[in-house]
C-alpha cells in the first residue's frame, strides 16, 4: 500500500505564494508518477500537474503554467507544489495522488487527505 500526506495549505492574499508538500510512503517504487489535483467547492476535481520520480519530468494544466512548479526530493519521498502569483480562483482543496498517470483523476488509485488553500482577493 501507499500512503500520501499533504501539508502546507492555508490562507494567502492574491498574488502571494504557498508551497505544498506531499510525503509519500509505502510502495513508492511501484508508481512512477505523482499527480496534483484540486477541487473547489461545488466543482469537479481538476488536474493541476504531474511529476515523474525518475528524471523529474513535469506536466501542467494550462491554468497553472508559469505560476506553479512541481518538484521532488527522491531521498525524502516528497513531492512539492510551489504556487506563485496565486489568484482567488486557485482556492480549492489540493490533493496529491499516485498509482495512475495523466490528467484523469479516475486513473489514480492512492490519494492523500487533501490540504485546503484559500486565496483572498
Amino acid at each position: 500500500q501507499v500512503q500520501l500526506v499533504e501539508s502546507g495549505g492555508g490562507l494567502v492574499q492574491a498574488g502571494g505564494s504557498l508551497r505544498l508538500s506531499c510525503a509519500v510512503s509505502g510502495r513508492t517504487f511501484s508508481w512512477p508518477v505523482v499527480g496534483w489535483f484540486r477541487q473547489a467547492p461545488g466543482k469537479e476535481r481538476e488536474f493541476v500537474g504531474t511529476i515523474q520520480w525518475m528524471g523529474g519530468t513535469t506536466y501542467y494544466a494550462d491554468s497553472v503554467v508559469g505560476r506553479f512548479t512541481i518538484s521532488r526530493d527522491n531521498a525524502m519521498n516528497t513531492v512539492y507544489l510551489q504556487m506563485n502569483s496565486l489568484k482567488p480562483e486557485d482556492t480549492a482543496v489540493y490533493y496529491c495522488a499516485t498509482g495512475g498517470v495523466g490528467e484523469r483523476s479516475t486513473t489514480y488509485d492512492y490519494w492523500g487527505q487533501g490540504t485546503p488553500v484559500t486565496v483572498s482577493s
